[in-house]
């Protein structure tokens, strides 16, 4: 009998990048998106959904009896009720370590925006400004190099190593920090503290848990140096978002660059709106994960959990 798939959110993933089909005989059903109030109707007769950013909680769980396995088409699970799946005998698989190179890249791409103030001489060529110029050259904004600049790394798993190889590879001096508020501090990391005291630049690359929410705050940002940047490619969250306005409007820092808001997709009330038009403060649309390789890794993956989940494989097991 064919086991029936169900993609929540496929558009989620662009379409020009394929998606293989598991190997066991199925039914294979996707939807674009799906909302809140269709979530049970398109889930109660699947034996495996996948889902990157929908909603599975208790009461979508217990509407599905036929319910085996739920594979998040991302890393993170914060979307899917963990407790009452291991309660329901839900097997919950994850992507792991596929967006390894892609997320520093992005990172660093925009800290170096930030270092070379590409977007405000972007649009002094676009309003005409050294069109204007009475020499060759318009340098009416500071310019810096990465190389000599410290960078304070929150994270140390592959992507926060990854980031710190790319900082050394440009000659940046590398600080990867300990967990904020622990006074041991272990081998080869720094005080969270002193990272953020100490950075020129501190890129963001740790999970979303109730100890790193707001992680960045106005403490944070007063002890920030006035010529420092904080980069966040991780989850919005771990940024107060208002304290980060304050921080920019009053110059507290020099500037910042972020791939993700608390609220996703960005919304009319987010306080980030009054710094879009600012040249210091980059936004990108939660895309540093997207490039075609890692999707492609992605999605192998994601097939590849569907097969092991049939051939008892604990691999990207999350329970």
């Amino acid at each position: 009998m064919s086991s029936k798939i169900v993609f929540l959110d496929r558009e989620t993933i662009p379409a020009h990048i394929n998606i293989n089909r598991p190997n066991l005989s199925h039914l294979w059903v996707e939807y674009p998106y799906t909302s809140a109030d269709q979530v049970i109707a398109r889930s109660q007769d699947a034996e495996v959904l996948i889902t990157n950013k929908v909603v599975l909680d208790q009461t979508v769980l217990k509407a599905c009896p036929k319910l085996k396995l739920v594979v998040v088409a991302a890393t993170g699970t914060n979307n899917i009720d963990l407790k009452s799946c291991n309660q329901l005998g839900i097997a919950v698989y994850n992507i792991t370590h596929y967006a390894n190179q892609g997320v520093p890249e992005h990172a660093l791409m925009l800290m170096l925006a930030l270092a070379k103030n590409l977007i405000a001489y972007d649009q002094d060529v676009r309003q005409g400004q050294w069109q204007q110029a009475n020499q060759f050259c318009f340098t009416d904004h500071k310019i810096q190099n990465l190389a000599g600049k410290t960078i304070g790394i929150i994270g140390a798993g592959a992507l926060g190593q990854n980031m710190a190889q790319l900082g050394q590879a440009l000659g940046m001096k590398v600080l990867i920090s300990e967990h904020k508020g622990l006074e041991a501090i272990r081998d080869g990391r720094v005080s969270f503290h002193d990272v953020v005291t100490q950075a020129d630049f501190i890129s963001l690359h740790c999970p979303l848990t109730e100890q790193t929410s707001k992680l960045f705050s106005e403490e944070e940002f007063i002890a920030m140096k006035a010529t420092a940047y904080l980069i966040n490619t991780a989850r919005g969250p771990l940024v107060d978002e208002s304290a980060l306005v304050t921080a920019l409007l009053t110059k507290q820092i020099a500037g910042a660059a972020t791939d993700v808001a608390a609220t996703e997709p960005l919304q009319n009330n987010s306080p980030l709106n009054q710094l879009l038009h600012l040249p210091n403060f980059i936004m990108t649309p939660h895309i540093a994960w997207a490039s075609d390789e890692s999707l492609a890794n992605l999605c192998q993956q994601l097939i590849s959990n569907i097969d092991g989940f049939y051939q008892g494989s604990p691999h990207n097991r999350v329970i």
